[in-house]
């Protein structure tokens, strides 16, 4: 590496950071062409003494997120490429176990089958505590049920990788500099200019943040307040073990020990030692292990959280501490601290595990930071606010290979890339967040929370309860809370999920309704499946406050939405189309209706929910000098009234005529609604007759008042998105980062009828070879199960009833109350995608019988 003494004037790309993010991100951007990197470091180079150098480098690759589990399955593959200095394979391919102590964690660990098996990690089992033994000696087996075994788990030096990762970078021309700290960043009229070091500035066209736990330090200087959480968790590593005799290693003549040393002290003999059994995680007691040689390691994240303050975080002492760790705290090894387990205190559970422990000292132990996010997904891609300057934060070595492959495809080709093809990164996308997210208070008690439930079961529909809620209120809140509303916090906003005050609908319609028992039962009410049939039979009203609203407004608003929009967006003022967005490879970037409001006005709406603000981000990145995009989602009292009866209850209190002839589908108009002014679109999400009401934040608790009560004759309710999900999942309807995204081209997806191959759009080459046929690689399929009591959820396999072998997973899934099945939506091969095509769906260890439909079902 650089000796540091030449500092670069220029680059194309300046990587603030060399831990593993950083280095993997050299590599994959070296590996694509470029030869201007620089990459620099405060901290010496390879142990730069951030998480990188401190970290034991498990690698569990399973988990419900298929980023993540993509992610790790890729960096797998790559570190088992890389060379150590040592001629070594950095990867240790020992296999990983989790245990489970409970009924509840073995199920958890079926689940933990099912993911894999989506998302295709290599060969997950299910073991007998007989069988975790016979991998792991030093287990007591009478401690556990059983465990999850994924053969090609390891382990990895992130000190071992990242050397590896940058020597091969520089042979391709990066350039690394270390003990350099960056101060800032130069912005000129919105891009990024240069970085300014300690030592000097280098003028550069792109700036990377991958400075993990200082991420959130660097943002602040800029005007972006990232939520990017440091928090500590607890490492220790016995002494010798009598048990482990035979593993034990002396790395000190390893060429990289020395350096190490120097940043991490003694406890790099023991660091440098790779494993050689499989990894070891008990998640009911927050707790991973691992041997280093003739040592265990033990990892805890068995206590309270421990948030330091990201602007008091310093880089390593020469006389003390790497930068990324703090002194041990005695006490939360001892005593239980974590508000979940509050029973068994750390030590006491791993003694128990690995009896082979009990009473040893810990001969090494220390407080090591790592950094979070508020839904514990990476903070990366390019940040709205300044051209030129991107994020790659919140990653673990676990996953740093491949966010970084897909950061470097991002950056060169502008769509994340993986080996086997787009990923959708609208989770783990740095402009998802809203304003309120980027507060430290949010950030601190999220990041907190994240980390308090970092080894939790949890559920799919599971959301934020103590902490950092009613932070925005649509204007008809407190009617929700009238009618006894479920209230779920997505992206801040306070939505009904069901209303209680629609408990007597269950009795009417209890016999449609079947009972769920299970983890499908969990976070539901057969209230949800009461509001549906109401509205498709009678009448309901639904606050639709939150989903993004975007205003493009200008002398070339037209031409923009057009440049915009697969469809033939030529629309008179009223006019409403329903049309996508796609990404530069032909990727479904969002569905959306637009409305022509004025001669240079429009209004899109999209269902983005948490996800929206990545569909503004971009809109506003595409815009030319002569449209302007307003985010006007605040703004906006949003609902519909559907149903059959809608158009009884709204011609009451409505000055304008709602007859087909005068009112047409996917038209608009602007009107009174007794003395509130409103643009209406006849269109509907729950696909019945219905309105959407749009009027001025002030005035909607009165619209929706004046709504509820014309409706009083019709028994008008009000529902939630429980109902609506299963209304939309009925009709055909996608919800876009769900069941559409832009892993799929719109004739993937389905959505061939939306696009306009005679107009010009952003990916209209690639939307055009995939019209052709070109580009199919899998079809969108709407299944039923067979068993009309039976219920799933996502993320679940679906596989070929005659080999077994994955076909697809699960995207979406809900009841069909009026279909009386439920129905889940995936997208499989061609040959499996025809209607009447059997498969099954592998959910919660049965293999529940399900059929390809005709969309829509009804």
């Amino acid at each position: 590496m650089s000796d540091g003494n030449t500092l670069p004037s220029d680059a194309g790309t300046v990587i603030v950071g060399a831990g593993i993010v950083g280095c993997n991100l050299a590599y994959q951007l070296t590996e694509l062409g470029r030869d201007d990197v620089v990459v620099v470091d405060q901290g010496p180079m390879p142990t730069t003494g951030g998480s990188s150098t401190h970290a034991p480098g498990i690698m569990f690759q399973t988990a419900e997120s298929k980023e993540l589990s993509k992610f790790a399955n890729y960096s797998r593959q790559l570190y088992s490429q890389l060379e150590g200095r040592d001629g070594q394979q950095a990867y240790n391919e020992t296999g990983g176990i989790e245990v489970a102590r409970s009924e509840e964690r073995m199920a958890f660990l079926q689940r933990r089958v099912e993911h894999a098996t989506a998302w295709g990690i290599p060969d997950p089992q299910l073991l007998t505590p007989e069988e975790v033994t016979d991998h792991l000696p030093l287990v007591d087996e009478s401690q556990i049920l059983g465990g999850y075994y994924s053969p090609t788990d390891g382990q990895v030096s992130g000190v071992v990788a990242c050397d590896a990762l940058a020597r091969e970078a520089m042979d391709r021309g990066a350039t690394f500099v270390p003990h350099t700290r960056t101060e800032d960043v130069e912005v000129v009229d919105g891009s990024v200019e240069s970085v300014v070091t300690e030592r000097g500035t280098i003028d550069c066209d792109e700036v990377v943040v991958a400075t993990n736990i200082w991420a959130r330090q660097l943002g602040e200087k800029l005007g972006v307040h990232l939520p990017v959480t440091p928090v500590e968790h607890q490492y220790t590593m016995t002494e010798s073990l009598d048990e482990l005799a035979d593993s034990a290693v002396d790395v000190t003549d390893h060429p990289l020990f020395e350096g190490y040393e120097n940043v991490s002290g003694e406890k790099a003999k023991r660091l440098l030692v790779g494993p050689d059994r499989p990894i070891l995680r008990d998640q009911d007691n927050a707790m991973y292990y691992r041997n280093h040689g003739d040592s265990y390691g033990i990892g805890s994240y068995n206590h309270e959280p421990i948030v330091p303050d990201p602007q008091e975080l310093g880089g390593n002492d020469p006389d003390g501490e790497q930068g990324s760790v703090h002194e041990f705290t005695e006490y939360h090894m001892e005593n239980p601290t974590h508000p979940d387990r509050p029973h068994k205190a750390p030590r006491r559970a791993a003694d128990e595990l690995l009896p082979a422990t009990a009473g040893k000292d810990l001969e090494f132990k220390y407080n090591g930071m790592f950094a979070e996010s508020p839904n514990g997904l990476p903070v990366m891609g390019p940040v709205q606010e300044l051209d030129g300057l991107w994020t790659a934060a919140a990653i673990w070595v676990t996953h740093a290979g491949g966010a970084a492959k897909a950061l470097a495809e991002w950056m060169e080709n502008g769509v994340p890339r993986l080996p086997d093809g787009p990923i959708d990164l609208a989770h783990c996308d740095v402009n998802r967040f809203d304003d309120h997210e980027g507060s430290w208070d949010f950030a601190r008690d999220i990041g907190g929370e994240e980390y308090r439930i970092v080894y939790n079961i949890m559920h799919p529909k599971w959301v934020w309860e103590g902490k950092q809620r009613d932070i925005r209120r649509t204007p008809m809140y407190h009617s929700h809370e009238e009618y006894g509303a479920e209230l779920w916090a997505s992206a801040g906003w306070e939505e009904p999920q069901w209303f209680e005050s629609n408990a007597d609908l269950v009795e009417r319609y209890g016999d449609r309704i079947p009972d769920r028992n299970g983890w499908e039962g969990k976070y539901w009410s057969p209230i949800e499946g009461a509001e549906h049939l109401h509205v498709r039979e009678h009448v309901g009203l639904h606050d639709m406050t939150a989903f993004n609203k975007m205003e493009v407004v200008g002398p070339e608003a037209g031409e923009f939405v057009q440049r915009l929009c697969t469809n033939d967006m030529d629309l008179d003022v009223g006019q409403v189309r329903y049309t996508l967005m796609c990404n530069e490879a032909g990727g479904v970037r969002a569905d959306i209706t637009v409305t022509r409001t004025d001669d240079d006005r429009y209004l899109l709406l999209t269902t983005g929910r948490e996800v929206g603000n990545n569909h503004v981000a971009w809109v506003r990145e595409q815009a030319p000098e002569g449209a302007v995009v307003n985010d006007v989602t605040s703004s906006l009292a949003a609902m519909v009234c559907t149903g059959p009866d809608a158009r009884n209850v709204l011609s009451k209190i409505a000055d304008a005529d709602l007859s087909d002839d005068a009112f047409p589908f996917f038209t608009s108009q602007q009107f009174y609604v007794k003395n509130v002014p409103v643009t209406a679109l006849r269109v509907s999400y729950a696909g019945e007759l219905g309105w959407e009401l749009y009027t001025p934040a002030e005035y909607g608790e009165t619209l929706w008042e004046h709504v509820l009560e014309a409706g009083e004759e019709y028994d008008i309710r009000p529902y939630g998105n429980g109902a609506l999900d299963s209304l939309r999942i009925e009709k055909g309807f996608r919800l876009w980062g769900e069941d559409l995204h832009t892993e799929h081209n719109p004739y993937e997806a389905g959505l061939g009828f939306a696009v306009d191959l005679d107009t010009d759009f952003v990916g209209k080459e690639a939307v055009a070879a995939a019209a052709a046929g070109d580009d199919i690689r899998h079809e969108v399929a709407v299944l039923t199960l067979d068993d009309p009591e039976a219920t799933i959820l996502d993320d679940r396999p679906v596989l070929d009833p005659a080999t077994d072998d994955p076909i697809g997973y699960v995207h979406s899934a809900e009841y069909g109350y009026s279909v009386g099945a439920c129905v889940a939506y995936t997208y499989l091969p061609p040959e499996f995608a025809d209607p009447g095509t059997d498969v099954e769906v592998l959910y919660e260890g049965e293999k529940y019988a399900a059929t390809v439909r005709e969309e829509p079902l009804i």
